[in-house]
């Protein structure tokens, strides 16, 4: 997933991350990839917390696509790349992945689905939609 349009985050791997083994925890890289696809919306300019406010829409995931590749290990620094990879009417799907000094430890597929306050699908806002899609050239 090296692509000019990826959004990076570096991400250390605490102690309160691992396993006895010292081994990052599973269901941690979740944690990991959430904070990815969190950063990267607020990088695109998309404020969460105001488009609940004022439009009542909130994203959530619907699915995840995750493969295991090679453990972190406390101390550890990684980076989570989080790139678009689709964008439909109401959904987003997006490609994850985390990597130490450039090593592929775990990647993931996750789709996002766009929700009304009734929690029924929505349309992803037009402004939305136009932050997300990278630029035409």
């Amino acid at each position: 997933m090296s692509d000019i349009s990826a959004h990076s985050l570096p991400v250390r791997v605490y102690y309160e991350d691992t396993d006895l083994a010292g081994i990052v925890y599973y269901a941690n890289y979740l944690k990991f990839i959430e904070r990815g696809r969190s950063e990267w919306v607020r990088a695109l300019g998309v404020d969460q917390t105001a488009l609940k406010a004022g439009q009542g829409i909130v994203f959530a995931v619907r699915r995840v696509e995750a493969d295991y590749l090679r453990p972190a290990k406390f101390g550890d620094d990684l980076t989570i790349t989080t790139r678009l990879r689709e964008m439909g009417g109401a959904r987003i799907v997006v490609e994850q992945e985390v990597l130490r000094a450039g090593e592929r430890l775990f990647q993931a597929v996750v789709t996002l689905v766009c929700l009304s306050d009734d929690g029924h699908a929505a349309r992803i806002p037009a402004e939305v939609r136009a932050r997300l899609s990278p630029p035409v050239h």
